[in-house]
Order: C-alpha cells, then sequence, then structure tokens
C-alpha cells in the first residue's frame, strides 16, 4: 500500500486519528473533542497533540488532514468550512509550521471518496463519486486512485447546487442548496414544520418504515429532493459507480425508492449507474486522510 501515516479528521465536534501500517491496517486510533468554541488556536492545539499521540513509536511520519471546506486556490487560506472560525485561516500551513513536518490537506469527503474507491465499495471503478449526507453534504470526485479536486478546489461540492431557489437559506448566502434541503437537520426541519415532533433523520425513517402517515409523507419528499440533486450530477459526470456515506446513507429507502427517484429525473431512458452504501462506515474520512499522505510520501 505505501508507507505508515497518520490520518486526521477534523470534524465539528471530535477530532479523529489514525496510525495506518504499510498494508492499510489501522494499527492505533485516537479522539478528542474539537471545542470549535474555544477557537481557531485550539484546534490546530488539538492536532498537534493527537498527531503527537499516534507518532509517539514512530517520529516524523507523513500526515494526511480531512478538513471540513478546502483550501482557496488564490491564497491558501480554508473556505467553505461549516467550522466557520476556520474559514479565511491558513489552516495548511500554520499546521505545517505547528507540526514541523510539510503535510497533506484535502477535503473530507475528497477523502471518503478516496477511501472508498481504494478500500471501499467503489474499488475496482476508474471514476467513483463519493457522496456525503449528513449534517451537512459533500461530495469528492475519484479517477484512476487520484482525487480530482479542480483547480478551484471545489470538485465534488454537490452540496451547493440550487434545486429549489425557492428553497431555506443555506449558510454558504444561497437559498435552496442540496445541503440545505437533504441534510439531516433539513429533514428534521421538514418533519417538524409538517407538524410533527422534534426527531433526529433516523427516528423519521423509521417512523416512516412502520407506517406513520406524517414520517413517510415527509420522506418521500426528501427523496424526491434527493433524485432530482443526484440526477444533476450524473448528468453532468456520468460516474461509473456513486457511493453513499454519512448518517443519512443508513436509511434503507434510498438505495430502491431513492434510486426509483433518480431514475425519473435523469437525462437518460435508464439508469445504470450502481448506488452502493459505504463499506468502510465512520473510518471512511480518516482512512483516506492517511492514504493521502501516505501515497505523497511515496512519489
Amino acid at each position: 500500500m505505501g508507507t505508515r501515516s497518520i490520518g486526521i479528521d477534523l470534524g465539528g465536534t471530535k477530532i479523529e486519528g489514525i496510525l495506518l501500517d504499510e498494508n492499510g491496517k489501522i494499527v492505533r486510533r485516537e479522539r478528542l473533542p474539537t471545542e470549535q468554541n474555544k477557537g481557531y488556536e485550539h484546534i490546530l492545539s488539538r492536532i498537534a497533540a493527537l498527531v503527537g499521540t499516534l507518532e509517539a513509536e514512530s517520529p516524523d511520519l507523513p500526515v494526511g488532514i480531512g478538513t471540513p471546506g478546502s483550501l482557496s486556490a488564490r491564497d491558501g487560506t480554508l473556505k467553505n468550512s461549516n467550522t466557520q472560525c476556520l474559514n479565511g485561516r491558513a489552516i495548511h500551513t500554520d499546521l505545517e509550521d505547528l507540526l514541523g513536518r510539510k503535510l497533506q490537506i484535502e477535503n473530507d469527503a475528497n477523502c471518503f471518496a478516496l477511501a472508498e474507491a481504494t478500500l471501499g465499495a467503489g474499488r475496482g471503478n476508474r471514476m467513483v463519486f463519493g457522496v456525503i449526507l449528513g449534517t451537512g453534504v459533500g461530495g469528492g470526485i475519484v479517477i484512476d486512485g487520484h482525487i480530482w479536486s479542480g483547480p478551484q478546489h471545489i470538485a465534488g461540492e454537490w452540496g451547493h447546487h440550487t434545486i429549489d431557489p425557492a428553497g431555506p437559506r443555506c449558510y454558504c448566502g444561497a437559498t435552496g442548496c442540496t445541503e440545505s434541503l437533504l441534510s439531516g437537520p433539513a429533514l428534521k426541519a421538514r418533519y417538524a414544520a409538517a407538524g410533527g415532533e422534534t426527531l433526529d433523520a433516523a427516528q423519521i425513517a423509521g417512523r416512516a418504515a412502520v407506517g406513520e402517515a406524517l414520517a413517510a409523507g415527509v420522506l418521500e419528499e426528501w427523496l424526491d429532493l434527493f433524485g432530482r440533486a443526484l440526477a444533476n450530477l450524473i448528468d453532468i459526470l456520468d460516474p461509473e459507480i456513486i457511493v453513499l456515506g454519512g448518517g443519512l446513507s443508513n436509511i434503507d429507502a434510498l438505495y430502491d425508492r431513492g434510486r426509483a427517484r433518480v431514475a425519473q429525473s435523469i437525462f437518460n431512458d435508464e439508469l445504470t449507474t450502481p448506488i452502493r452504501r459505504h463499506e468502510l462506515g465512520d473510518s471512511a474520512g480518516v482512512l483516506g486522510a492517511a492514504l493521502l499522505a501516505s501515497a505523497s510520501s511515496t512519489r
């Protein structure tokens, strides 16, 4: 596979780190709370502490970091992060200075896509699109085993294309983004607005599965939006496979009724694109970050 490496997945509530051996096996895993309320410098110190713990017996290992958002091609600062204290900050160079080495940084959805394309549900395919459906909505493109992030570092950001101009306002400033309509909080808000209790997405899907009419109706509307959004993506990219990740990817209806909605909206007379559930679970993002670091050290 490559060399030993460290992967870090920087999340809104926790920072996860792994030590990956030469054969792609996780040999150590550590987690720390992000504590983003304490600010940017504190988050960086948490990452540095995690790296120090993971490399206690093997110093100066290559490090890859998956972050919410992506690096600006204009000035190298982070942009489009829903952990908003990171936006506009030079996180790449600041972490390199703090850790005393070069490191790889990529969008967390890109890291997810790389891991699933290399070790998970997308392996064996030349073009893989990895979808994150969770608290946020994101995506990543992997072509021939390499992340394609694009010259502006926004490739795969399907969470911020508009599917309903009259929809809710997104944190990015636009209205009716895929993220503002398909994320876990969006499904929760849609159910509450229809007169339901305050439930999370999994509970709503569970109620729909046992026949609650309100939950079933809200879920069907959500699946319609999913079908429209994913069909747009397939019309543009036509990937060999789509792998779904994030908490909402565990909603079984996505793989039958959701797929049928995609087929209804696609610009073709059939839908042959496989839409698969992730195989690597919550480890995909941090695995992708470690794979990124390992690959960079062997070039």
